[in-house]
């Protein structure tokens, strides 16, 4: 009679997720997506699974408003909570996506299956799908049609002085809820689309490594209409490294403020707007880049993920870079120009929540450190802003709460100069410090260093 052999040993039960987080598509456009009561039972497991966690504390008020309501429920779970209760935690998530690439240990493949920052996307798209949207979110979202009004010559100067008065402000507040003491942008009466010059497909450039050389800005809402002036720096500092930058024949937002929304329909309309353009020129030769990160991610991440299956959503995704990891890819490879004329000294460099989850690494620091002696203290904290949370009059004193933090480090490290890769990060920081400095973004920095 042979030896039975001994049944293999059952995986024991562990903690945390030892593989990488890996993100699912977006069903939104399967009618179940929308199912409301679907959605609140989704909302009860995960929250009762961060109630038991709450590693995630410290990095919003989504997680604090949701902890609070658990603790303050007469079960002190989340059974307590009254389901009309989840839309204050909704609320307060931005979609900085650090939940759940820094602290979650749940996130799939765990079996758990914890995606924080989508189970309130999909919370915030049956919002918008029934109504409950406020107008004034849906303007303050809507940035081309904002940036177009705003930066007609004549209209510019009267927006930003009347932008500049208290008494107006207050008016603002109480009728579109913009809160009278939050930093807002300047509206450019020349945007960026005229400042720099579109250039013929056939220009030749001087691959190294993944790089091939020459580069399409995505000019982006913000730096078009409301700061050129980064992009003016980009193109000089490209420029000077033999990189030849260029701008898409047209382009619409890349979609985060309405995908933040959960307004997939506008998103879907700014994709069919941008993804043909931008596909041509990558079939023409061009790397892609832009200068706000959340846009960055946008077609690196959030696109694909709500269109996993075109084909030309897949070729901008593999194309696009954040505009530092390409100056450190060409430095690699000894295409990148070190002849600094300027020192920076001491630079609080604030790495933005949508560049860290990008997975690319610290790519700022490393070039900005290229710079002869010159010390970079990177600062790992949200600054609250999110493009439109920070302007909120019911959100205000959260994002200004969220901010202090940065602001300690910057304060601490008595800097030559401070500031993010995402320039309104880097003014709501500049705000709350309140002492008359100004944030400088770090390509304008890498400008100055070269002495260009």
């Amino acid at each position: 009679m042979s030896e039975m052999s001994a049944p293999p040993a059952p995986t024991p039960p562990r903690e945390g997720n030892l593989e990488a987080p890996t993100r699912h598509p977006i069903d939104w456009q399967q009618p179940g997506y929308y199912d409301r009561d679907a959605l609140l039972h989704e909302m009860e497991r995960v929250f009762d699974i961060c109630h038991g966690c709450r590693r995630c504390v410290s990095l919003c008020s989504a997680f604090p408003t949701l902890f609070d309501l658990v603790d303050e429920s007469k079960t002190m779970e989340v059974d307590g909570v009254a389901k009309a209760d989840y839309w204050k935690v909704v609320e307060h998530c931005y979609l900085c996506d650090l939940c759940y690439m820094t602290k979650c240990p749940y996130v799939p493949p765990h079996k758990w299956n914890v995606d924080f920052p989508h189970l309130m996307l999909r919370a915030k798209a049956v919002h918008f799908k029934t109504g409950e949207t406020k107008l004034r979110d849906k303007v303050l979202t809507s940035t081309d049609l904002v940036g177009r009004f705003c930066g007609i010559p004549i209209v510019a100067p009267t927006v930003n002085a009347a932008n500049k008065v208290g008494a107006l402000r207050q008016v603002v507040q109480r009728v579109a809820g913009i809160h009278a003491e939050a930093w807002l942008p300047e509206f450019s009466a020349k945007p960026l689309r005229k400042r720099l010059a579109q250039l013929p497909a056939d220009t030749p450039g001087e691959p190294a490594g993944r790089t091939r050389g020459k580069v399409a800005l995505f000019a982006t809402c913000y730096m078009n209409r409301n700061e050129p002036g980064p992009g003016e720096d980009f193109a000089a500092v490209y420029a000077h490294n033999g990189i030849p930058v260029t701008l898409a024949v047209k382009e619409q937002c890349c979609g985060m403020p309405k995908l933040e929304l959960g307004d997939f329909d506008s998103v879907k309309k700014a994709k069919e707007a941008n993804i043909p353009v931008l596909a041509q020129l990558v079939d023409d030769g061009w790397d892609l880049t832009a200068l706000i990160p959340s846009c960055v991610l946008m077609f690196r991440q959030e696109i694909p993920l709500l269109f996993p299956d075109d084909p030309d959503v897949q070729k901008v995704r593999a194309a696009f870079f954040d505009p530092f990891e390409y100056l450190l890819l060409r430095y690699k490879e000894g295409m990148l120009k070190t002849d600094f004329k300027h020192t920076l000294g001491k630079v609080a460099y604030h790495a933005a929540c949508h560049q860290r989850v990008q997975n690319i690494g610290q790519k700022t620091r490393e070039v900005l450190s290229l710079v002869p002696g010159t010390e970079v203290d990177i600062i790992e904290r949200c600054s609250g802003h999110d493009g439109t949370y920070a302007v909120k009059a019911e959100f205000h004193a959260h994002a200004m709460k969220i901010v202090k933090p940065v602001v300690a480090r910057v304060n601490q490290a008595q800097p030559d100069h401070y500031g993010s890769d995402c320039a309104m990060a880097g003014h709501h920081i500049a705000h709350a410090r309140a002492d008359g400095s100004a944030a400088e973004h770090p390509i304008t920095l890498l400008r100055q260093a070269y002495g260009i």
